[in-house]
């Protein structure tokens, strides 16, 4: 491909973030090359609309349409990954190789207290169950927009993550930090895969990311 129509990289970031904290430009400038770099902000999330409490498929549906038709290449991180794996079998998503940082293999939302979480975010008491209350953590840091957030957890929860059902058929990097328990299952998810590679970058969750051997482990994956 000539730098005109070089195939464009997607990036997904992770629940109550947006694309450009988990993708900064200060970090990712000319780490691709020429490539195209879109960043999408998932719903709900830094400039997206907010799609209520909808299934998963409705989210994929959502994000195929701002990805497009055109082959590309898709990294996800967290949540992004989580979606990243189902649109990479999405009809209308064309994706050539998949790169999946800081994926969980369970599904977490499923699990949290929703009643619980409103309460909270809406000036109650703290949730006593710790993953709850490190959702609505997440959700009231400044910029987010905490009750839509968690219409789309309730939403996502409806359709959880089930890796077992089906799997990307594409070469797939799973990348996961060093010190990072939520993606402590990524060999287990390679194992599922027709194609996959595992790397351990330095960083636990929030860190990882934003490490000079993540980026350099993405451009050496999808280097054409």
């Amino acid at each position: 491909m000539t730098a005109q129509t070089a195939r464009p990289v997607v990036f997904l970031h992770g629940l109550a973030s947006r694309g450009s904290q988990d993708w900064p430009e200060t970090e990712w400038a000319g780490v691709l090359g020429d490539r195209p770099r879109v960043v999408i902000d998932l719903p709900a999330h830094g400039a997206a609309e907010a799609l209520g409490v909808v299934p998963t498929s409705a989210v994929l549906d959502v994000l195929a349409e701002a990805i497009g038709p055109d082959e590309i290449d898709l990294v996800g991180y967290s949540l992004g990954a989580r979606l990243a794996w189902d649109l990479a079998r999405h009809p209308r998503v064309a994706v050539r190789r998949l790169v999946l940082g800081g994926l969980s293999a369970g599904e977490p939302f499923a699990l949290v207290d929703l009643p619980a979480a409103r309460a909270a975010v809406g000036g109650g008491a703290a949730p006593a169950d710790p993953l709850t209350a490190m959702i609505v953590h997440m959700a009231t840091l400044p910029g987010n927009r905490a009750g839509e957030l968690l219409d789309l957890i309730e939403g996502l929860a409806t359709e959880p993550f089930a890796p077992e059902g089906g799997v990307p058929a594409q070469p797939v990097l799973l990348l996961g930090g060093a010190d990072d328990a939520m993606a402590a299952g990524i060999d287990g998810l390679a194992a599922l895969l027709p194609d996959a590679r595992v790397q351990r970058v330095p960083g636990d969750h929030l860190t990882a990311p934003h490490t000079p051997e993540f980026r350099a482990a993405v451009r050496a994956f999808l280097a054409d």
